[in-house]
């Protein structure tokens, strides 16, 4: 794996940790904070739950996976980013949202991005 593999393993696994666990332990106050309010805390909790598994899998795979574990983990992550960065992208197109919400797109077409650069690089 590339030293730039690396390191944006390093930098999702940080970020999924940090918002997962705030989602899943103070969702109201988190998205409060950042002006997206009102919330669901349900549906905030099930999310920050999902960032955390998904964590662990970028801990998996930085920690030695093979070429065909790593492969599988980036197709899920690609998946996961690009959807819901069109999902994000349907309401910021339609309607006004915070600051926050734009962010929330930029960093998931960012991230769906470079999974599909990890994917394009691993057929090298």
């Amino acid at each position: 794996m590339s030293r730039l593999l690396n390191v944006v393993l390093l930098v999702h696994l940080v970020v999924s940790v940090l918002l997962g666990a705030l989602l899943l332990i103070v969702p109201g106050r988190l998205l409060g904070a950042v002006g997206w309010a009102p919330i669901d805390p349900l549906i905030s909790r099930i999310l920050g739950a999902a960032l955390l598994a998904m964590a662990w899998g970028d801990w998996r795979v930085w920690r030695r996976a093979t070429v065909a574990e790593s492969r599988i983990w980036y197709e899920v992550q690609a998946a996961f980013a690009a959807l819901a960065a069109i999902g994000v992208l349907r309401h910021v197109a339609f309607g006004w949202w915070p600051a926050m919400v734009w962010v929330l797109f930029a960093g998931l077409a960012a991230f769906a991005l470079i999974w599909i650069w990890a994917l394009i690089e691993q057929r090298r």
